[in-house]
């Protein structure tokens, strides 16, 4: 009988040593790998896909405003004043899964032109201040939804408002404090 309970005891101890354990489970684990690989990788992108990197030197910045506590996205700015450019960029984290069955972390980048950036921020306060009302009458049960470009966005609120952004595949939540985060830094460094 003492056997039976040292070798429960023993695959309990074992299951435990060896099981997976979430990389977004910590709040703060989440936000800062989400904030530190998108920096890292988001200089890839706008070196290569927004500003064309070339022969002849080219000088840009790019800079991290906010990381969403869930690690789904971070907002980076960016500014190259050799080719007069300057927007927003939205990174996007997430689990895929291959044709095998195997889990890897996924990423991608969304490139808001300065205008479009300043365009979807300030649509999204808007439609919040506007309909305050009517999400918070109903809290988790009451949304609001609607596309910009090829995004889709579900606002709603639970505990504080939420914002849900749908694209190319990526489900992210934006939660208000980074949200509001990203608009406010972005609208003072910008010019």
């Amino acid at each position: 009988m003492k056997i039976n309970y040292l070798l429960v005891i023993f695959l309990l101890i074992s299951t435990f040593l060896h099981s997976q354990i979430s990389g977004s489970s910590g709040v703060y684990f989440a936000k800062e790998f989400s904030k530190d690989q998108a920096l890292y990788k988001a200089k890839e992108f706008v070196m290569n896909d927004l500003i064309k990197v070339s022969s002849n030197p080219t000088k840009f910045s790019i800079d991290p405003l906010a990381a969403a506590n869930s690690g789904q996205l971070t907002s980076l700015m960016y500014t190259c004043e050799d080719q007069n450019l300057s927007g927003l960029v939205l990174g996007f984290f997430g689990n895929r899964w291959n044709e095998s069955g195997v889990n890897y972390q996924a990423y991608a980048f969304k490139n808001l032109t300065k205008e479009n950036a300043f365009e979807i921020l300030s649509k999204i306060e808007k439609l919040i201040d506007e309909h305050s009302r009517y999400l918070s009458s109903d809290s988790d049960t009451n949304n609001l939804s609607f596309e910009f470009n090829d995004m889709t966005f579900l606002i709603y609120r639970d505990v504080g408002t939420k914002i849900r952004v749908f694209w190319n595949g990526f489900d992210a939540e934006w939660e208000s404090t980074a949200f509001n985060r990203t608009k406010r830094r972005f609208e003072r460094r910008i010019d």
